[in-house]
């Protein structure tokens, strides 16, 4: 089967809710992302075959075709088409699939793959809220649905904390996972650990003009103490805010190539593509997905989670990594070691080549071979990516 590569991976850095990136449109924040990667790449923007972007509260700013008016607020010519899609918090790596597969498949040689999401202008849940205050319809659950499952709706904070008692995490377990992530992002971005991979935006603050090139919510001087303060998000729960991912805006991308296309344009991959898989279970408990997810795509790449040398696996809340940890045997020394969304911000739709791009560089960064992207997503689905540092 044909090969299908990677030749640029950027992000732009989390802005915090209301913060730094509030004034940013959705469709600029994409676009900044879209001239990086081609500018990176040196490729003719007029040959890139297609722009897959993921979003998922596609309603306001980030509706009428989001993907196109990407690639309309970006340099790119009106010629190169776009689509937008939805798989929750796995839009993006979704994305990123369905790149490698139209290349792997031979029908397009050059496509971009990304995601957007400001959940400052576009807050989450709001295609259900505006929908539900306009009168319009009884909800995404249909009767049906609700009758076979005997819940009224889904809820991934029910899910995260049935997962949490499930493998018998307590809130200091979850705090101090919490605490490990603000300190190896802390550390990360005290080093440069995201130089290469940051789309710098220039912003307006109060106090005047900045260029934002690092990740807001990183708190470096976070401690038990303090994580262990904040509320819990149900009386008789174990979780809390800071053991979830933080509200973020942002954008990321990966342009993804053929063959041909690396030698037609001069480009040189950065990785290559070795697994694309795609898994779904209860939706109730919904975020335990990536577990039999890694399974299958270790399996089916006739690989060994020794093989993998390093891991990221989305902080949705502590208790989804701690629990894929836990239940696969994992190296916890190789899983987010430049910290996860905990600390470094969950812009749903961006998310998946957000973290895509953190896993490429820190290969590069650390000599390694193999990395191992997953997360758990809405309705009980989980994308699951192998690659291979060139």
């Amino acid at each position: 089967m044909p090969e299908a590569y990677i030749v640029s991976a950027r992000r732009t850095a989390a802005g915090r809710r209301n913060g730094r990136l509030a004034g940013w449109h959705p469709a600029d924040l994409g676009a900044a992302v879209l001239n990086a990667l081609v500018a990176e790449s040196g490729v003719d923007p007029a040959a890139i075959d297609d722009v897959i972007i993921g979003c998922v509260s596609q309603v306001g700013e980030q509706t009428f075709a989001l993907g196109r008016n990407v690639v309309l607020a970006s340099t790119l010519p009106d010629s190169v088409p776009a689509v937008t899609i939805d798989r929750q918090c796995g839009s993006s790596q979704q994305a990123l699939h369905f790149a490698a597969q139209a290349v792997m498949s031979g029908t397009q040689d050059l496509v971009i793959a990304g995601g957007v999401e400001s959940m400052t202008r576009v807050p989450m849940g709001s295609p259900l809220t505006l929908a539900k205050a306009a009168g319009l319809g009884e909800g995404p659950f249909a009767r049906s649905i609700q009758d076979r499952y005997g819940v009224p709706e889904f809820s991934q904070f029910v899910g995260a904390q049935m997962i949490a008692d499930k493998y018998g995490f307590d809130r200091e377990a979850m705090d101090r996972f919490a605490l490990n992530s603000h300190l190896k992002a802390a550390a990360a971005t005290q080093a440069g650990a995201f130089t290469a991979e940051l789309v710098p935006l220039e912003v307006v603050t109060p106090d005047g003009p900045m260029i934002h090139d690092r990740d807001e919510g990183v708190r470096a001087n976070s401690t038990l103490e303090s994580i262990g303060s904040v509320k819990l998000l149900t009386e008789t729960g174990t979780l809390s805010a800071a053991t979830a991912s933080q509200i973020a805006d942002g954008a990321s991308g990966a342009l993804v190539a053929s063959a041909k296309a690396v030698k037609d344009h001069g480009l040189t991959p950065i990785a290559r593509i070795v697994n694309l898989t795609v898994t779904a279970g209860d939706p109730v408990i919904m975020l335990e997905e990536p577990i039999p997810a890694t399974r299958r795509a270790l399996a089916r790449a006739g690989l060994k989670l020794d093989d993998i040398d390093l891991f990221e696996v989305n902080e949705a809340f502590a208790s989804i990594p701690m629990a894929w940890l836990k239940a696969l045997g994992a190296d916890p020394a190789r899983l987010n070691v430049n910290g996860g969304a905990i600390a470094l911000g969950h812009p749903l739709g961006a998310t998946g080549t957000k973290l895509m791009a953190t896993l490429i560089h820190a290969l590069h960064a650390r000599g390694g071979r193999y990395g191992l992207q997953t997360m758990c997503e809405g309705g009980g689905i989980s994308n699951a990516t192998i690659i291979e540092r060139l």
